[in-house]
């Protein structure tokens, strides 16, 4: 099971939204990159204004980021877009065999790790901003978006 690829697509829309910035970055537009439906754009772009991150205008085109990109985190966008729930990342099964001394303490023993791997994920996500992701496609692209 992966994690929800509205996280990805999250980081998609807004790295177009800066790309863009000189243009109109509509829902389909952003969708024929993405390879989606328009609508599921509009949806993910309606978490991310909900969170800050972009802004919108009702009956106007396009959307533009709300702060600068070196303000906006990974983290902040896989908050945006609920990707998971604190300490959930992994699920644990519920219905262990008490009776069984593995069983009785399996979720004690792992829960912690898990935990632990969810924070050092987040900590990572904390330390890139969307503008170093920018700059990664930028000098995979030389900043053209259409070819």
């Amino acid at each position: 099971m992966n994690i929800s690829s509205r996280f990805a697509v999250a980081i998609h829309i807004l790295t177009i939204l800066e790309m863009n910035k000189a243009g109109v970055s509509t829902s389909d537009y952003i969708a024929e990159s993405v390879n989606t439906n328009p609508v599921v754009i509009r949806r993910i772009v309606g978490m991310l204004s909900k969170a800050g991150l972009v802004e919108v205008k009702p009956g106007v085109a396009g959307a533009r980021l709300a702060k600068l990109p070196s303000e906006i985190t990974l983290l902040d966008i896989y908050h945006a877009v609920h990707v998971v729930q604190e300490d959930s990342l992994f699920g644990i099964h519920e219905n262990s065999d008490t009776k069984c001394p593995v069983g009785k303490h399996i979720q004690s023993a792992i829960v912690p790790v898990f935990s632990a791997a969810q924070k050092a994920m987040e900590n990572t996500l904390q330390g890139v901003d969307l503008e170093e992701i920018v700059g990664r496609v930028q000098a995979s692209t030389d900043g053209v978006l259409s070819e």
